[in-house]
């Protein structure tokens, strides 16, 4: 185990070298000059020179390449030139709200998935497996931010039970109120990922069930309940946790939209804050943080992946 897990942090150094080539050829191969970009139409040629000098934009392509990549490897991520504040600084101050919203997400995704997967299986071909489908085709196909709207109208201007902006209510700071305003970003960030999450258990548990040791334990007079989450779930689980697991990077990245509709203070906010302002270090450094962030998850994916199955060989 401790080899395969070296062996799999050596191949994330190519990865991640990838994502930082992706991410700077997107900012800088990107019509326009970035200086004139940031300083507008009126700029003078002199001001667009100097911006060019401090940014390394009048260096070879591979210079700036290089240049970036060490001071991203000593912890320099650049200046924000919107809020003349350090990067990093920035995206982590932000960050911690992203992740309650992620893992708030996930966790509604991965217990409505994986319970109506089962009761899907359970009752194939049935009515109840029937109007589960209908309801994940539904939810797979529904946009979050069209969803986020409808449940802003309805929950909080119809029925008025649910605050539908920001984090916490002005001079709030406590947990019940972090989480009365969680609940609709989080439901609406979550419904896709649920879909699919429970097409792939409902999936997995029909193969499952069709194999001679689930027979055998049901011809042993087990009960129905042991033999789907003692024997059947367990067996069917890894393909459902690799499928978690990418949906949580998912989630991840496709916050930008939940948190525009909801005001909710994340690095997809500031994002999106920062291309209106033309930020052009601020929006290079978040793609960076929630690209690695992205592979990171994986990682710890194909781990728990490798623990859980010892077929895998180390």
């Amino acid at each position: 185990m401790g080899i395969y897990v070296v062996k799999r942090l050596l191949a994330l150094i190519p990865v991640l070298l990838g994502v930082t080539i992706l991410t700077f050829s997107i900012m800088h191969l990107s019509p326009g000059d970035p200086a004139k970009i940031i300083l507008g139409s009126k700029a003078t040629e002199e001001s667009i020179r100097q911006l060019r000098a401090e940014l390394g934009l009048d260096l070879p392509i591979y210079q700036q390449y290089l240049r970036w990549l060490g001071n991203i490897l000593r912890g320099d991520w650049g200046r924000s030139i919107q809020m003349k504040m350090e990067v990093l600084p920035l995206i982590l101050n932000r960050f911690g709200a992203t992740l309650i919203l992620t893992l708030a997400s996930a966790g509604l995704a991965t217990v409505f998935g994986v319970l109506s997967g089962i009761i899907a299986a359970q009752k194939k071909y049935t009515w109840i497996d029937r109007l589960l489908m209908l309801i994940v085709l539904v939810g797979f196909g529904m946009p979050v931010f069209w969803l986020g709207i409808l449940l802003q109208i309805t929950f909080g201007l119809k029925l008025n039970i649910l605050p539908i902006s920001g984090m916490y209510s002005p001079g709030q700071n406590g947990f019940l109120d972090l989480f009365k305003h969680l609940i609709l970003p989080s439901i609406s960030l979550a419904v896709g990922s649920g879909a699919i999450i429970a097409r792939m258990t409902r999936s997995s548990m029909l193969e499952v069930f069709g194999q001679d040791y689930i027979r055998t334990a049901r011809a042993k007079g087990l009960r129905e309940k042991k033999v789907i989450y003692k024997h059947a779930l367990k067996n069917a689980f890894i393909p459902i946790m690799t499928v978690i697991g990418m949906q949580i990077g998912f989630l991840l990245a496709g916050a930008v939209l939940v948190e525009m509709v909801f005001s909710w203070p994340g690095i997809g906010t500031l994002m999106v804050n920062g291309i209106l302002a033309r930020d052009f270090p601020l929006v290079q450094g978040i793609i960076l943080f929630v690209a690695t962030s992205y592979v990171l998850i994986n990682l710890v994916v194909d781990i728990l992946y490798a623990y859980l199955d010892p077929r895998i060989s180390y």
